[in-house]
């Protein structure tokens, strides 16, 4: 299988030809974009796969906020130009959370600990400029689906999608300290020093128990692909 080599690892397909450049160029100046120019925010964190905590991921998560109380986020494996699309997540306010139905709050993980204490950060934006948002970040919830596991060397997404969760703290929960080194020397920035400037951000009054689900039960989510009966358009009478 041909593959082509990005700045972080490697892609199934040829290059691309300066004719398909041409293109893309050309219909980047006539088309909208609109809802890609809504992604406003970058960050970088680390994701852990729900069903196998030794499997953890730096991840970039490039934010469009739709209200206060909803954002949605292209997961990417890296911030450079030939970063690979991972998976998608989305956000929601403590209130939002609150009222959904159990079943669908374990899928849930929250995200007070990685904000808090310093896993999460916006590259070259100053704290201060990122505070408002991280205070309101502090007190929500995400559900993080990886469709790519570029970790395993995949050179195309395949396979099921695997549900992601939050470093929380706990020994099963820790990010890898090399992981977190390589990420802070990448960016000159150290993570613990974030941290201690972040004493006064908050959380949930209470981080719902339903939420990060394996803290509890020490058990994750994993997806079966399966075969069903499909269903037979109905005709129109």
């Amino acid at each position: 299988m041909a593959s082509t080599v990005g700045r972080e690892g490697k892609t199934a397909g040829e290059g691309m030809t300066m004719k398909e450049h041409v293109i893309e160029k050309g219909a980047e100046m006539m088309q909208s974009m609109k809802p890609i120019k809504q992604f406003s925010q970058h960050v970088c964190t680390f994701a852990l796969y729900s069903q196998d905590m030794n499997r953890q991921i730096e991840t970039h998560h490039f934010v469009h906020r739709l209200n206060e109380d909803f954002c949605q986020c292209a997961v990417y494996d890296t911030d450079n130009r030939d970063g690979r699309l991972i998976g998608v997540e989305y956000i929601i306010s403590d209130r939002i959370f609150e009222a959904l139905p159990l079943e669908e709050q374990k899928l849930w993980h929250s995200h007070f600990f990685e904000i808090k204490s310093g896993l999460w950060v916006n590259p070259r934006v100053p704290e201060a400029v990122a505070k408002p948002e991280l205070d309101k970040l502090a007190k929500t919830y995400g559900k993080f689906w990886c469709t790519w596991q570029t970790d395993r060397g995949d050179l195309l997404p395949i396979g099921e999608p695997s549900l992601m969760t939050s470093p929380l703290g706990e020994v099963a929960g820790n990010v890898k300290a090399p992981l977190l080194q390589q990420r802070d020397e990448k960016y000159g920035i150290s993570s613990t020093k974030i941290s201690d400037s972040r004493v006064d951000i908050t959380g949930p009054a209470l981080i719902n128990p339903n939420a990060d689900y394996w803290i509890k039960h020490g058990k994750g989510f994993a997806i079966d692909i399966v075969t069903a009966e499909m269903k037979k358009i109905t005709p129109l009478p």
